[in-house]
């Protein structure tokens, strides 16, 4: 195999295309297997993302609103099934966007979390966002003080993207297995800060934050989600995660309550002066790279295993709604079988804060496996499937 980085996977689309704005020439409709329906009219979309949504039957005005992004090789449809998004919000009432990234934007669909064009506000992928958010809040007359955003791995990194280009806009997010808000700037420091972040001050962290807005707070609440056996986007992260919102809310020197919810899953929480906790740790022990899932139809239970979809005995969902205050009512959807779809090829890592089998062999189903290539190979497969290099 002959190196070569093609950068031209990291652009979103041809200028032309950019200038076009929204729509995307094709019709509205549902996604199969799921309640999601697909919305192109919502307004100017420089990052040529997509727009899948769910809105419950009946739903009040003034219901809250939930954005859920996706991973690395993961569809909006595969995600809502696996977490479990849409059958819950059904069940809770609450509105659901989901947007969805395109090949021509990033060739393993990952969201370009690293990419300055889309990164800042009011441009590109984070614009786009924002304006469903925008959309739905109008047309469905949602709370604007109860807007939501969670994503894994790449939309985890993309999570931490829009609360701090956007902060007055969410009311809380949760980073799952992603990375700190201005982790990078370009390709090699996205993989720097996958496999290795730097260990920046706190304030460092949250200037990051305050560099990409006029906002001065309220901040946004945020919990933080990873899996100590990852090894595509390395726990370290969720430490530097951690540190930047506790440096927003005044907390760098708080002292945190701690406290064991499972053999596998240790919870470390920060309160304000108000005594909310405005900063959530969750450590799962023995987890690779993917979202914690509890699957089933009893109490506690949601979404389907599968792919970066994985079955530890925690319902992430669960406790992400539980944490931004929105109740969870009923059982989960009946199980079927376990998701086979968007599948990664064996072997190749999840790329750009993908959900992958994980730099230096952690195997999904979160039991680290071992490390049998050197860190040429390891890089190579990770560029590769991200998009970045051709055989």
């Amino acid at each position: 195999m002959s190196p070569r980085l093609d950068l031209s996977a990291l652009v979103r689309l041809q200028a032309l295309r950019r200038a076009a704005g929204g729509g995307f020439g094709a019709a509205p409709g549902p996604a199969a297997g799921t309640a999601l329906t697909e919305v192109t009219d919502f307004g100017p979309n420089p990052g040529a993302l997509r727009m899948w949504v769910h809105v419950p039957p009946d739903l009040p005005r003034g219901a809250p609103l939930v954005v859920a992004l996706h991973g690395c090789t993961q569809t909006a449809a595969g995600f809502d099934l696996g977490c479990g998004w849409s059958d819950i919000a059904s069940r809770s009432g609450f509105a659901l966007v989901m947007p969805e990234q395109q090949r021509a934007n990033n060739a393993q669909l990952c969201f370009n979390w690293f990419e300055p064009g889309d990164t800042a506000r009011d441009g590109g992928e984070a614009l786009s966002v924002r304006g469903m958010v925008a959309a739905m809040v109008e047309r469905h007359g949602l709370d604007p003080a109860r807007v939501f955003v969670a994503g894994l791995s790449a939309g985890g990194a993309m999570t931490a993207v829009m609360l701090a280009a956007y902060p007055e806009v969410f009311a809380a997010g949760a980073v799952v297995a992603g990375l700190p808000y201005g982790s990078a700037r370009n390709v090699p420091e996205a993989l720097s800060a996958m496999s290795q972040p730097a260990a920046r001050p706190a304030r460092a962290r949250g200037d990051a934050v305050r560099g990409a807005t006029i906002h001065r707070g309220p901040w946004p609440r945020v919990a933080v989600w990873h899996g100590e056996a990852d090894r595509t986007v390395t726990p370290a992260n969720a430490g530097e995660s951690v540190k930047q919102w506790l440096d927003l809310h005044g907390l760098a020197d708080a002292a945190a309550e701690a406290r064991t919810e499972a053999p596998n899953h240790r919870v470390r929480a920060w309160r304000d002066a108000a005594g909310r906790v405005a900063v959530e740790e969750h450590r799962i022990a023995g987890m690779a790279h993917g979202v914690p899932l509890r699957p089933g139809r009893e109490s506690g239970e949601c979404g389907r295993a599968g792919p970066y979809l994985l079955d530890v005995g925690v319902s992430s969902t669960h406790e992400i709604l539980r944490f931004w205050g929105l109740p969870v009512v009923g059982a989960a959807m009946p199980v079927a079988e376990p998701m086979a779809a968007e599948r990664p090829v064996p072997g190749e890592t999840g790329g750009l804060g993908t959900g992958g089998w994980g730099l230096g062999g952690a195997m999904p189903g979160g039991r680290p496996g071992a490390a049998s290539e050197g860190p040429g190979a390891v890089i190579a497969r990770a560029l590769k499937a991200a998009g970045l290099m051709r055989d």
